[in-house]
């Protein structure tokens, strides 16, 4: 009996230290995974919200754990979160660290982010606050989704409507994909605005070739551009043309007033162009005029045959046959 029950006492002892060795164990395993026995500096940050952020939620830096979260509270102006962030990594975070709220996944724990940092700020110490940049949570995405999904449903119905109406012909643009003839005349319009680019096209290369000419040496218009010479002869010369002009004008406004003068009874000219009366007296004088002339040639003619100056016109008669001769015989050349 003794035997039995010491050897059951030794049973019970064992069970006892084995069962405390894997107590520890799995103290010392637990803690390993959480990293509770590792040295590390304390950070706090300030949020309006936490959205679920419960203490011995993860913090996270460059998608590496560095931390758990310590402590939540609510202070004046938000909620205060404590977290660890383990020593070996300190000097990676700097006191221009930005905190921000993430999540496992899309609908996981919540997780504190740390990103960002420069190396001229110095890195944290325990008691530090890093600056809170707030994102964009779950509950603000879904309701954006939900904004979006309500703007597609509009836009669809709106499509469907816009689709049906085509169909059916409605509209300018349902009459372009049903009416041929509208079709072709834009078809027509399309081929008319081709030939009017191509023509365009043409026009501004040969317009190129134009400006290319006036650049050359010799060339009229290059000339005219460059040379003083002829731009100060071109200006007298429109000048002088100026004064013909001018001088056109006044020719013009005196032969108006001739005309005029011509056209009314004053004047001899006028009296004769316009008057009737007056021209059948000049008419009639001219008639006896013309009469009295021949008159005067007979008497001339009888006054030659009269006996008593018959000698004087014939004297005068060879004095004007001797007169030609010498002129003739003056002009004739000599050898």
């Amino acid at each position: 009996m003794r035997n039995s029950k010491g050897l059951s006492a030794i049973l019970t002892g064992i069970f006892v230290i084995v069962g405390i060795g894997i107590l520890v164990a799995g103290i010392f395993i637990i803690g390993g995974k959480d990293k509770s026995f590792e040295k590390s500096v304390l950070a706090k940050a300030v949020f309006s919200d936490v959205n679920g952020l419960a203490k011995g939620s993860n913090v996270w830096y460059s998608g590496v754990k560095i931390g758990t979260v310590k402590k939540v509270s609510f202070v004046q102006n938000g909620v205060e979160v404590t977290f660890s962030i383990e020593e070996d990594v300190q000097q990676k975070i700097r006191r221009d660290t930005k905190v921000k709220l993430g999540s496992d996944g899309l609908i996981g724990n919540k997780i504190i982010v740390l990103y960002g940092g420069t190396a001229a700020s110095p890195e944290i110490q325990t008691g530090t606050t890093l600056q809170v940049e707030t994102g964009i949570g779950t509950e603000e995405m879904m309701t954006t989704l939900q904004s979006n999904n309500k703007n597609l449903l509009e836009i669809t119905n709106n499509l469907k409507a816009v689709s049906k109406a085509l169909a059916e012909g409605k509209g300018t643009i349902g009459k372009l994909l049903s009416d041929e003839t509208i079709s072709n005349s834009l078809q027509t319009a399309m081929a008319s605005l081709n030939r009017a680019g191509a023509n365009a096209q043409v026009l501004t290369s040969n317009l190129s070739e134009f400006s290319g000419k006036l650049n050359n040496k010799g060339y009229l218009l290059n000339d005219l551009a460059t040379d003083t010479t002829i731009v100060a002869s071109v200006r007298r010369t429109v000048t002088q043309l100026n004064q013909v002009s001018l001088n056109a004008n006044s020719i013009v406004e005196n032969l108006n007033a001739t005309t005029a003068k011509l056209n009314s009874n004053k004047g001899a000219v006028g009296v004769l162009l316009n008057d009737d009366a007056a021209a059948a007296n000049i008419k009639n004088t001219l008639l006896n005029l013309q009469t009295g002339t021949k008159k005067l040639d007979e008497n001339m003619e009888a006054l030659q045959h009269n006996f008593l100056l018959r000698g004087f016109f014939k004297k005068r008669t060879k004095a004007e046959e001797k007169r030609l001769k010498d002129s003739i015989e003056n002009a004739t050349p000599k050898n």
